[in-house]
């Protein structure tokens, strides 16, 4: 297709879902001039401020979104919220077509007894304390000696390691300082991880279980009246490797003593959250109740319960997308209602310009690497759209200058972050990292991580 112009494209979220629909867009035949719009003045998203400091590894992804990013073709625009900084028709007003990439960051309910006393904390809110997110409190109430975590995917064994994790353990990876000292002064010596459903059944990846187990100062406890294969766990653990593997190493640990460790996670399975407990509307234990397994992997309650003394629950059961005003959205499944990332309405017709990847599209399942397939469908929709989307349009030409929206927030003093000024803030966390033999060191408060992005240091002195 020829036009006279670039069509103009707006992502919103620099997380792997947006930088990735940003990658694969780029390298279409299609003239595009793409913007991303990230409500935080850093980059990353999830990888950032959603997988944990010890896991360098999966951190290296960055390194893959850095380099689309910084390739110069490709803007990013960060520090800037679409509702308050930018509205919607902010957006139609200087873009031809917009791809909500938001992800899911809030913790999905769990409807029991109990669930609201002090005491009891989203799984997701302490990610992101943890990770040093900068619009979450710099503190965290660890005053616990027993914990329980509700959930058996990958987010609950960060939780419950992040929780019975010796401090110390975490100096030589980016943990903020603020972190370290929240840390420091928790009396934990138990954390309960529970599972509704049996050791076939959980979401654990296999290297992500078999860390735990070497984790220092901190005994893995499992517990054989747990373990039960009906034929639907038979059949999941012959079809599926990772499965296999995943119940090997838990099965393995049934044969495992003790060492006496100063700190303990527990492995529950075959128990599902029947009430909180608590005096004084503080949590003093969680009630479980005992299931079994049906024959097809699902599970159905006996009746019979037991209570487990915690003081704290943490409930990982799932993430959940955030509504944004005029975006239509299915509070049924958490996402922003959409047919192959087309945005529909109720009615089923489409919104036009407006398309959706990633978490926000599809709900917070799979793994990072899924999302590349999953904006890729959303891509090729687009492309697919784009006479109309030209045709559409109620931009002016002046309004679809690139130079114009940076115009437009100068006006409303938005201190926007770009690439080049990421990398100041970037190569400031090194520093600090360096100085004290860490790869870095996360700056943690917004306004400072600003400041230093935007070099007004000397100001802020």
């Amino acid at each position: 297709m020829t036009t006279h112009r670039p069509l103009r494209v707006a992502i919103i979220g620099a997380g792997p879902a947006g930088t990735y629909a940003a990658d694969i867009l780029s390298k279409t035949d299609l003239d595009v001039s793409i913007d991303i719009i990230e409500r935080l003045p850093a980059p990353f998203g999830l990888v950032r401020y959603g997988v944990a400091p010890d896991h360098p590894r999966i951190k290296q992804i960055i390194v893959a979104l850095a380099n689309v990013l910084g390739r110069g073709d490709i803007r990013l625009l960060a520090n800037v919220n679409i509702g308050t900084d930018l509205s919607l028709q902010d957006l139609r007003e200087h873009y031809d077509a917009v791809i909500f990439a938001t992800g899911s960051f809030s913790d999905a309910d769990l409807d029991i007894p109990g669930i609201d006393l002090d005491g009891s904390y989203g799984a997701a809110d302490f990610v992101s304390w943890y990770d040093g997110h900068p619009d979450v409190p710099r503190t965290w109430p660890l005053e616990a000696k027993e914990i329980a975590v509700l959930g058996v995917g990958n987010v609950a064994l960060d939780v419950a390691r992040i929780l019975a994790k010796h401090p110390k353990d975490l100096m030589p990876t980016e943990v903020p300082a603020n972190v370290v000292e929240g840390l420091e002064s928790s009396p934990v010596t138990d954390v309960h991880v529970f599972g509704r459903r049996g050791p076939a059944q959980v979401k654990f990846s296999p290297l992500e279980l078999r860390e735990l187990g070497h984790v220092p100062d901190v005994d893995v406890i499992v517990y054989p009246e747990d373990y039960d294969f009906d034929e639907g766990s038979m059949a999941a653990i012959e079809g599926h490797h990772q499965t296999k593997q995943v119940v090997k190493t838990l099965t393995d640990w049934t044969l495992k003593e003790p060492t006496g460790a100063s700190r303990r996670i527990h492995l529950h399975f075959l128990q599902s959250p029947h009430e909180v407990l608590g005096e004084d509307g503080r949590v003093t234990g969680i009630r479980m109740e005992r299931t079994a397994l049906q024959g097809d992997g699902t599970v159905k309650g006996t009746g019979e319960f037991i209570d487990y003394p915690v003081q704290a629950v943490y409930r990982a059961v799932g993430y959940w997308g955030t509504e944004i005003e005029g975006v239509p959205f299915d509070g049924r499944r958490g996402v922003i209602r959409n047919e192959g990332g087309r945005v529909i309405e109720d009615s089923g017709e489409r919104v036009h310009g407006f398309y959706a990847t990633g978490w926000i599209k599809r709900g917070p399942v799979g793994l990072i690497g899924h999302t590349k397939s999953d904006a890729s469908e959303t891509v090729a929709n687009l492309v697919e759209d784009a006479a109309a989307l030209y045709e559409g349009t109620q931009a002016s030409p002046e309004q679809l200058s690139p130079d114009n929206i940076l115009r437009l927030l100068k006006e409303r003093d938005v201190p926007v972050v770009q690439w080049k000024d990421w990398e100041v803030l970037d190569a400031h966390e090194r520093a600090l990292g360096e100085a004290e033999g860490r790869e870095r060191v996360k700056v943690v408060p917004r306004e400072e991580m600003t400041d230093i992005a935007l070099g007004r240091l000397a100001e802020r002195a």
